[in-house]
């Protein structure tokens, strides 16, 4: 079998797990008058976090959530412009940004209102001396845009994707969808993000435990259950 036919046959596979844990956890979930986030959650292993494990990954989900990612553009002048008429979320001119340098509750407000932070690369410097302390911490730090760039497509980007981060710690979150989408969406977006993140791993898919998939009002439902549950039915049989 070619390694094209076996990388889709894994895929396949794994795409079919999914489903089944997204079933399994929208099935716990209690119904609510809004619409639920699911959050993927993969659990690693066999990974010395004292050496310094850290996971920073933008992945853009196939399939679009309701809920998009906030976006704030640090720049001026012909970008500044440009940015506004893409609706990004807030545009923020270097008059703003040294006037939050000094005034660190609202500049913790700016950090945690945002997803992502795109800056024209003149002002990356003041960038990291005014907001640096509240954006490093939080893997924040701008996307650095020369002049010119084409802003509209980098939003757009930025706009369906999820920012995928851990440091020193062996699990990892991101959100993948609403329960407004249907199972083999929200499997689709989980795989982009589990292949994303394997990527990064010392030993790919050797490094992940478990995978939990949880909407917010429900328990989170575990890969190694559902394996437990089918080997049970298995021998039932």
């Amino acid at each position: 079998m070619a390694f094209y036919e076996l990388t889709v046959c894994i895929e396949m596979v794994r795409d079919s797990r999914l489903r089944d844990l997204i079933k399994l956890a929208r099935d716990g979930a209690t119904k609510r008058n809004f619409n639920q986030s699911v959050e993927l959650t993969l659990v690693l292993k066999e990974i010395d976090v004292k050496k310094g494990f850290n996971l920073n990954e933008v992945v853009n989900l196939p399939n679009k959530p309701a809920r998009k990612a906030s976006i704030c553009v640090i720049a001026s002048g012909d970008m500044g412009t440009r940015a506004r008429r893409t609706e990004i979320d807030r545009v923020i001119e270097p008059e703003e940004l040294d006037r939050l340098g000094t005034n660190k509750r609202e500049a913790r407000k700016v950090v945690k209102a945002h997803d992502f932070f795109v800056s024209d690369t003149a002002y990356m410097a003041t960038v990291g001396r005014s907001l640096g302390q509240f954006l490093g911490p939080k893997g924040k730090m701008p996307t650095p845009l020369p002049y010119g760039a084409p802003i509209e497509a980098i939003a757009t980007r930025f706009r369906d994707s999820v920012r995928v981060r851990a440091k020193n710690q062996l699990n990892v979150s991101a959100k993948i969808g609403d329960e407004k989408m249907d199972d083999d969406q929200l499997a689709t977006n989980a795989s982009a993000v589990i292949s994303a993140i394997e990527k990064k791993l010392p030993q790919g898919e050797k490094n992940i435990r478990n995978t939990l998939v949880k909407f917010t009002m429900g328990k989170p439902a575990k890969l190694t259950t559902l394996k437990e549950e089918k080997d049970q039915r298995k021998k039932a049989e």
